[in-house]
């Protein structure tokens, strides 16, 4: 149910993943997040909704590193983005976040592209 969620929401095919790891061992922001950018698309193809309460996709730059990296062409980008679509449509007022000081400068673009929409 949840695949077919973010796969409706991002327009990729998220079952193309096998789990190669170049995604995360390419992203920049991976220091920060609870979960790799591959290990939450394995939390979605197993249907754990644990991934759309991380702090993931919100931590997410946006850089498209992982999409060109993918040997797969999955853009991850669109994945995290449907996973913020479905947590804000919970109706969610406020994303409790902690960062740590000195963030890459793509980072905090990318924060202020997401809040405020």
């Amino acid at each position: 149910m949840l695949a077919e969620k973010v796969e409706e929401l991002s327009g990729e095919n998220i079952y193309a993943c096998y789990q190669c790891g170049k995604c995360s061992a390419g992203c920049p922001m991976a220091e920060q997040m609870d979960f790799l950018p591959n290990q939450v698309i394995l939390l979605i193809l197993r249907g754990n909704e644990e991934v759309i309460d991380s702090k993931t996709p919100w931590i997410c730059a946006q850089c498209y590193q992982c999409g060109t990296r993918c040997p797969k062409n999955v853009d991850i980008t669109k994945i995290m983005e449907a996973l913020r679509a479905i947590k804000l449509r919970k109706n969610v007022d406020y994303i409790k976040m902690r960062f740590k000081k000195n963030l890459p400068q793509i980072a905090v673009v990318s924060a202020a592209r997401k809040y405020t929409g």
